[in-house]
């Protein structure tokens, strides 16, 4: 386990000081998204990277509040791996994939395939490929590309769907979800 940031709070530390006190209850699919906007909840992220290796495991939320050293470390580990460069990452994008993975029940952290993405890397992806948009929201840092080895694309996609919190898109064929935090639209479902 890495410490977030240079302050003197771990992760473990933080998860010990409020094991105790934190119930998690699995939400309903009605209520995923608001059950992460609840009051006394604690919001963790898990992903690895396929491409750097890396692997990510974080309390970014604790009782009301964003934690700026965690948010800092889903920055860099949703960077561009391909240029190395990175941009904040939109913590609604964490909220609705954290959502998401809690209402699958399951804690094999997801693949990240895409989170920010330089807009030479998104210029050379579109080159390639029509499922790619010329103004992405990976260009915001509002999206991720995400993938389960114990899950169905399927059931990702209604995991992600159930949140009603943005964007989720369905690619059966890649083997992946995309979850964004802009308007609430779904395609390839």
């Amino acid at each position: 386990m890495t410490t977030i940031g240079t302050a003197a709070i771990t992760r473990r530390g933080l998860l010990g000081a409020f094991a105790a006190t934190a119930v998690v209850a699995a939400p309903s699919a009605s209520n995923a998204f608001g059950f992460l906007r609840g009051a006394g909840d604690i919001r963790r992220i898990r992903m690895y990277s396929g491409r750097t290796g890396e692997m990510l495991d974080t309390i970014y939320w604790i009782e009301g509040e964003y934690i700026p050293e965690a948010l800092d470390e889903i920055n860099h580990f949703m960077r561009d791996w391909r240029n190395n460069r990175h941009r904040a990452i939109d913590p609604r994008t964490v909220d609705i994939a954290a959502a998401a993975h809690r209402l699958m029940d399951t804690s094999e952290p997801y693949m990240l395939l895409s989170g920010y993405r330089s807009p030479e890397t998104n210029a050379m992806l579109r080159s390639r490929s029509r499922g790619v948009a010329k103004d992405s929201l990976h260009l915001k840092g509002q999206a991720a590309d995400l993938r389960l080895k114990s899950r169905s694309v399927s059931q990702m996609y209604r995991a992600a769907t159930a949140c009603n919190a943005g964007g989720v898109g369905k690619y059966s064929r890649s083997n992946f979800v995309h979850m964004d935090c802009g308007p609430v639209r779904t395609w390839g479902g």
